[in-house]
């Protein structure tokens, strides 16, 4: 008898399981054929297409099956992004207030400053300064904040710095090419000292080697240099010998990457001054010639051409005119440039 019971209550379940199973089925199907049915170009799902399919994954298990207008993992997105809007908009309602307080805008102006001040300081540094404004900061609120300071927009300040308090022991020794009115080519070589851009040495010669070199770094560096760092790049007419001479002179040897003339700056620049000022306007006749032509440009360019880096100024710093005298105007390489005075 129980066995009978038994049939019968499952013939009955596996009937309405049909039956649901099929229900089922036509709706999901009828569904997306409403959604192919709109005019557009493509179908486009809206919101409460959306909550249908999330609704159908919960009651169905076999929703997969039907779905054809979208992937079964964007279904399960679209869930997890209602679960999250659910329990946002959950905790604003009933716990609007939780969660720690926002620190003033006060503090975080002042994080910000002395990240950008202080370029080594960490926030054990930074907490200890706030503590002495009294400001009742946790360290690790000041070390979160800091990693959403903003940058300085001008990284090059920190490398300027650098200079500054560097410049007077920094030298610089580079090499450039000039043709001349016969075709064969010079060889200028010359060292600029970083402090005020001034040319200490140069000299002209049309076979350049190591030894020669030496020989122009003793003329430059005669007996006790204020330089202590020659930077230099790593031309081959350089050999072992310019090296090994520099650091006879307890001076240290800063050579630069292959290929990398602006680790050479204030050297190149001073080549780009000199080729725009008077090269490109001259053509050399002979060593003796070129010698002369730069030896002119080296002293307008110490007494008379003023400098961006020196703040309008010059190298051996050119005194302003104070008087209210007519303007008169001196001519510097031949009438290349001039030099403005006014009359005493």
């Amino acid at each position: 008898m129980f066995q009978i019971l038994r049939l019968f209550l499952g013939t009955i379940a596996r009937i309405f399981c049909a039956r649901r199973r099929l229900v089922l089925e036509n709706l999901v199907l009828r569904q997306q054929l409403a959604v192919f049915k709109r005019r557009h170009p493509r179908p486009r799902l809206k919101l409460l297409d959306k909550v249908f399919w999330v609704a159908a994954r919960q009651v169905w298990c076999d929703w997969k099956q039907s779905l054809l207008i979208v992937l079964p993992e964007t279904v399960v997105q679209w869930h997890r992004a209602g679960f999250k809007l659910y329990w946002r908009v959950l905790s604003r309602v009933w716990r609007p207030h939780s969660g720690r307080h926002r620190i003033s805008k006060e503090i975080r102006d002042l994080i910000f400053q002395m990240v950008a001040e202080n370029s080594t300081w960490g926030a054990p540094r930074i907490h200890g300064e706030l503590l002495m404004l009294g400001f009742d900061v946790s360290e690790r609120t000041i070390s979160r904040w800091m990693r959403k300071a903003p940058r300085d927009p001008e990284p090059a300040k920190r490398w300027l710095a650098f200079l500054r308090n560097h410049r007077e022991a920094i030298a610089a020794m580079d090499f450039f090419t000039v043709p001349t009115i016969t075709f064969s080519v010079l060889y200028c070589f010359f060292v600029i000292s970083h402090d005020r851009r001034r040319v200490l040495h140069f000299n002209v010669t049309r076979h350049p080697t190591s030894d020669w070199v030496v020989q122009q770094l003793r003329e430059t560096f005669p007996y006790d240099s204020t330089a202590k760092f020659l930077i230099f790049d790593r031309d081959t007419k350089y050999g072992l010998e310019v090296p090994a001479t520099v650091r006879s002179m307890k001076i240290r040897v800063i050579r630069t990457s292959f290929e990398s003339p602006w680790q050479n700056g204030v050297a190149v620049r001073w080549v780009g001054s000199c080729r725009r000022d008077l090269l490109d306007h001259i053509i050399a006749v002979n060593e003796r010639h070129l010698k002369r032509l730069i030896s002119e440009y080296i002293d307008y360019y110490h007494d008379d051409r003023t400098h961006l880096g020196l703040n309008k100024g010059t190298p051996n710093a050119r005194i302003p005119s104070m008087a209210l005298g007519r303007v008169i105007g001196r001519a510097r390489l031949g009438g290349l440039h001039h030099r403005y005075d006014r009359a005493a």
